[in-house]
């Protein structure tokens, strides 16, 4: 393992995180702050309280894994097209990496970002009273494991994509519905038959699923189908982007 060379993209990561902190850490931080006021503060305050906490706890956990999803795969995504972008990749290329470690790099450092935005949203949300941690160690799993397949899925798009635009033709097209469409704001026990039936098709339900599960206790979806789907997501998208890579798919001319 080179670690020297991993570390040197981590640092790389980190320095250009901290470089445009306001857009990378200031702005989700933000954005999740308006997500609790609203939907916690003023529609919260009208509702019930739901399977024993109230409805700002239920959907914290949707609104963290929302901004974890956009760090994770914004930091991955911006980082490797940057490179193809100013040829910085034929540095890495020929540097001593294995694949497995090229990949490595751009996951984990897309991972501390999105732990580091997910750690400032846990403050301002004990601010509003929302957090509830139940199983810790689950919590960093989920986190961690969904920032890791939202990294490669970035990591993915960067290499399709030849313009600016295209970045982000997943996100919006793609990742925003299916992840309001998850259970983010809702239960699906408030939903039709049908309606609840295709929501358990989706698979960020499952991801919701878990961090609420760690967090509140509460869990709506089969938790052993999700760990699994969660787990042959990583294995398959990181089997994907190593074979990319070594094709040389878009990054060798």
């Amino acid at each position: 393992m080179n670690w020297i060379g991993l570390y040197t993209i981590l640092r790389r990561e980190v320095e250009r995180t901290l470089h445009v902190a306001v857009q990378t850490l200031a702005a989700p931080v933000v954005s999740a702050a308006l997500y609790l006021f609203i939907f916690g503060g003023v529609l919260g305050s009208k509702i019930d309280d739901f399977v024993g906490v109230s409805y700002i706890s239920f959907v914290f956990p949707g609104i963290l894994m929302l901004s974890v999803i956009n760090a994770s795969f914004a930091s991955s995504s911006s980082s490797l097209y940057f490179m193809r972008f100013s040829r910085a990749i034929e540095e890495l290329l020929v540097a001593p990496f294995s694949y497995f470690e090229m990949l490595l790099g751009f996951v984990a450092s897309a991972v501390l970002r999105a732990l580091a935005v997910g750690g400032l949203i846990l403050v301002v949300g004990w601010f509003f009273g929302a957090v509830t941690l139940m199983h810790p160690i689950w919590f960093v799993f989920y986190v961690s494991a969904i920032a890791s397949i939202f990294a490669m899925l970035g990591i993915i798009v960067a290499l399709w994509a030849e313009s600016f635009e295209q970045l982000q033709v997943l996100n919006t097209f793609v990742i925003t519905p299916l992840t309001y469409l998850g259970g983010i704001f809702y239960s699906i026990t408030f939903l039709p038959e049908t309606a609840a039936a295709v929501t358990k098709l989706n698979p960020f339900f499952y991801f919701v699923d878990g961090i609420r599960s760690s967090m509140i206790g509460y869990s709506e979806a089969n938790s052993q189908f999700g760990l699994v789907l969660i787990i042959l997501l990583t294995v398959g998208l990181a089997t994907l982007v190593i074979t990319m890579f070594r094709r040389g798919w878009k990054v060798r001319v």
